[in-house]
């Protein structure tokens, strides 16, 4: 019984059939008190907390082994080989899409209720999850998308990547719109948010609803920022004229983080249901079959950064080592730094969005020229609270140390290298960002071992899930006939030249 549901909730969520659905999947919209519909706070606790955790999960698989911050010590595990099987594929496509359905919902029940915040908060949310499935796959369905039940599309079509962006930006637009609309909200209401909600003062509840609505809108706006810089290479959607918008001409109207603290984060707790995706793994399912890779651990060695306590254990009595990736089949090295058993259950692995990224997209706009201001004061200001938002302190001359200095008269590639690399570190476990950050700019360089395959190139995206090719086969094949195919190297459309 539970097996059907499952498949019969990811034929309605998607639009269209979609096998593997994961066996952890069993929350239906149903409400037991017989509402006509879900309250939006009571769809946006589940949502947040069931994207972010299996973002955890993919970070660890996938991403941390591709970008070389883990090895994995697994022959057959070819991930940092370049090698990636089309079963990969199937996890997060399926999932993104079974939480789009509820955030959707959620926007449609918000707007029902006359309800502003939610619906603010469901247009970031969706904005925020369509940008990861296109980001990784490509073009996507998406305006067919998620009306299985509604419109019985269980067929839709895939849009183009180009015209996916451009309605990601209308709707971040319209959240920050939205999210000016004053309502005042109940402490239960705003607790039930996981993300800022939990930590709002509601004594006064005037007040905390205009915090609460203020959080989600700096939250949106600088997600605006991320999507708009990682498009800026295009012409199409006028996404430079946007950011000097947003940066410069018009920036009291597009607020955007302030400090650590204000970043997009799901702090994680020990207690359920609040708990890290790692938090029941045994500590050899985290970390005994990976050590941290000489690339990551090499840099951060160069540099003297304290976030090493923080992320790595040492061998022997203090020294931090690590292991070469891309290794011949056969050929597998010793571990030897290995993730800290005590990010198991770390809050900050809960991150989506900080404080520190948004000063380094500032310092690439500021170095491209897309906006009046100085790279280096936020360059500067992301690394150092690249370090305090893991409750490290910042070294004595940090800033002046070789690798990390701004030299004013080092080219401009190299230093959106140094932007680029320091901005490496501040995505560590969250989602894919480093992987697709590295496509977009082919920052941090990243050595090439002798056992990578696939020419040595750095794959462009995930191939499309076996069960799309098979049951919505004719948008599968426009889709990859408008893609340029359906592979790894296929680049997406931000991408190309």
């Amino acid at each position: 019984m539970k097996l059907k549901i499952k498949v019969v909730a990811a034929l309605l969520v998607s639009g269209f059939a979609m096998a593997g659905c994961n066996k952890d999947f069993d929350k239906t919209n149903t409400n037991p008190n017989g509402v006509a519909f879900t309250t939006p706070e009571s769809l946006v606790e589940d949502a947040v907390y069931d994207i972010v955790t299996r973002n955890q999960t993919r970070a660890l698989r996938l991403t941390n082994e591709l970008m070389q911050v883990h090895v994995t010590t697994v022959n057959s595990d070819e991930i940092h080989r370049y090698i990636i099987r089309p079963a990969e594929s199937d996890y997060m496509w399926n999932n993104w899409y079974v939480e789009l359905t509820n955030i959707r919902d959620m926007y449609n029940n918000a707007k029902k209720l006359n309800d502003p915040a939610f619906q603010g908060v469901a247009l970031i949310l969706e904005a925020w999850v369509f940008s990861l499935l296109t980001d990784v796959y490509g073009d996507v369905p998406y305006s067919e998308a998620l009306k299985g039940n509604s419109d019985h599309i269980y067929q839709p079509k895939f849009d183009a990547q180009k015209d996916i962006y451009a309605d990601l930006l209308r709707k971040l637009e319209e959240a920050n719109t939205v999210l000016q609309t004053a309502k005042t909200y109940t402490a239960d209401v705003v607790s039930r948010e996981p993300i800022f909600g939990k930590a709002i003062d509601m004594s006064n509840p005037e007040t905390g609803s205009t915090n609460f609505r203020n959080a989600w809108r700096k939250f949106g706006n600088t997600l605006y920022l991320r999507l708009l810089l990682r498009v800026s290479g295009k012409s199409e959607l006028n996404a430079v004229e946007k950011i000097k918008e947003i940066c410069q001409t018009k920036k009291s109207s597009y607020p955007m983080f302030n400090s650590n603290a204000e970043s997009a984060v799901l702090r994680f707790t020990n207690t359920a249901p609040y708990v890290s995706a790692f938090n029941t793994y045994r500590d050899f399912d985290f970390n005994g079959d990976n050590g941290l890779s000489q690339f990551f651990i090499n840099t951060l060695n160069d540099w003297e950064d304290p976030r090493r306590a923080s992320w790595a254990n040492t061998v022997g009595v203090s020294n931090y080592e690590g292991v070469p990736s891309g290794y011949l089949p056969g050929q597998i090295p010793e571990r030897l730094s290995t993730y800290r058993v005590a990010l198991k259950n770390e809050p900050l692995l809960g991150n989506i969005i900080n404080y520190p990224e948004l000063q380094f997209m500032l310092a690439e706009a500021a170095l491209k020229g897309y906006f009046t201001g100085d790279p280096k004061t936020y360059y500067e200001n992301g690394v150092n609270n690249a370090i305090t938002f893991w409750n490290q302190a910042v070294p004595a001359g940090h800033l002046a140390k070789p690798g990390i200095a701004w030299d004013p008269a080092e080219t401009d590639a190299q230093k959106l290298e140094k932007i680029i690399t320091q901005k490496y570190f501040t995505f560590f476990f969250t989602d894919f960002q480093m992987w697709i950050e590295h496509r977009r700019t082919g920052y941090p360089t990243l050595p090439i071992g002798p056992g990578v395959q696939n020419n040595q190139q750095m794959p462009a995206r995930l191939k499309y899930p076996v069960a799309v090719q098979t049951l919505n086969r004719v948008n599968y094949q426009s889709a990859v006939e408008a893609m340029g195919g359906d592979d790894i190297n296929v680049k997406v459309w931000w991408n190309k030249q």
